[in-house]
């Protein structure tokens, strides 16, 4: 049985190890070429690539899979089945119908919600409170592929996009260990999405993370961990951009315009999670007001919102604005 692996990211790397690991010969890895990363801009494997290389198994990295000589190498592999795991790409008609077993994808969300790039963002944003991995049978649409398993999970109130995705990354190698020798087998039947429950999640874009303190307290929460690790959620203070990290929600308001820093009162610091440091700030918001827990100013490290302060005294009484 020759399987063909199609991915980029880290979250995508569980499943390749899983791969790896069992009985079935993973013939190539085809993941996008070296990027430029980071402040200087040189070029940088993709994980995936990092960790076939780890595994001894080919790799190749064309361009783009809609180049007819990168589906001619593709079409020369023979694989029986592919798996694609957040390669980056739509898969065209013609590389769908290589692989005589079809194209598994393992997509972050129970499907049909919240198709689209952005999955574990977009349920977060929702309030939603589960989520959980997918395997479908790609098809020309966007994530409309029948399903062959799901499985959830619950969204915890500290989650964020982060710990959301580094759960369902392994949750999905789980589940496609689980899956594909069944599939092989013949002993899954596929099943229809239903059309009418259908959600879909845009690409997020850098702009997304700046924050509206006329926004309720709670949105404004939901985007703080949505937003983390990327674009991250942030705010200016003369100019000065701070991301904020880490926050949560209060009830009451203090009559405050939206965005203006406040002290924490004694009565809200029982309301804060057990695990963080009490010495934190308030933002009014339109509705509510947000403790701040964790931030970092431009150019410097995170930090405790009790560190923050003693960096910036003079921040309690002024006014955040959003860019």
């Amino acid at each position: 049985m020759s399987i063909v692996f199609i991915g980029t990211p880290a979250f995508a790397v569980p499943c390749l190890r899983r791969l790896a690991a069992g009985d079935l010969s993973l013939t190539a890895v085809i993941t996008q070429p070296d990027r430029p990363a980071g402040r200087g801009q040189h070029p940088r494997p993709s994980a995936i690539k990092l960790a076939a290389q780890d595994l001894g198994i080919p790799i190749l990295e064309p361009e783009s899979l809609r180049d007819p000589e990168a589906v001619d190498q593709l079409a020369a592999l023979a694989p029986e089945i592919i798996v694609a795991v957040a390669y980056g790409q739509i898969l065209r008609p013609e590389v769908l119908d290589i692989p005589p077993r079809g194209v598994l994808n393992i997509h972050p969300s129970l499907l049909p919600r919240w198709r689209g790039a952005s999955p574990i963002p977009a349920a977060i944003l929702a309030g939603d409170e589960q989520t959980g991995a997918t395997i479908m049978l790609m098809d020309a649409g966007m994530d409309s592929g029948p399903i062959l398993a799901q499985r959830p999970i619950t969204i915890q109130p500290a989650d964020t996009a982060e710990t959301i995705s580094e759960q369902l990354s392994n949750l999905g190698a789980d589940l496609l260990a689980e899956t594909l020798p069944r599939w092989l087998a013949s002993e899954i039947r596929p099943a229809a999405q239903d059309e009418t429950m259908a959600t879909k999640s845009a690409l997020l874009r850098k702009e997304d993370g700046a924050i509206d303190w006329s926004m309720p307290a709670i949105d404004v929460w939901r985007r703080v961990r949505a937003y983390n690790p990327w674009p991250g959620a942030y705010t200016s203070l003369d100019n000065d951009l701070i991301h904020i990290w880490q926050a949560w929600p209060l009830e009451g308001d203090s009559g405050a315009e939206p965005g203006a820093v406040l002290p924490l009162q004694p009565d809200q610091r029982g309301d804060l999670p057990e695990d963080v440091e009490v010495d934190a700030i308030a933002v009014q918001t339109g509705s509510g007001l947000l403790a701040i827990l964790r931030l970092q100013r431009a150019g410097r490290r995170a930090m405790p919102a009790g560190e923050f302060l003693r960096g910036m005294p003079g921040l309690v009484g002024r006014r955040l604005h959003s860019d």
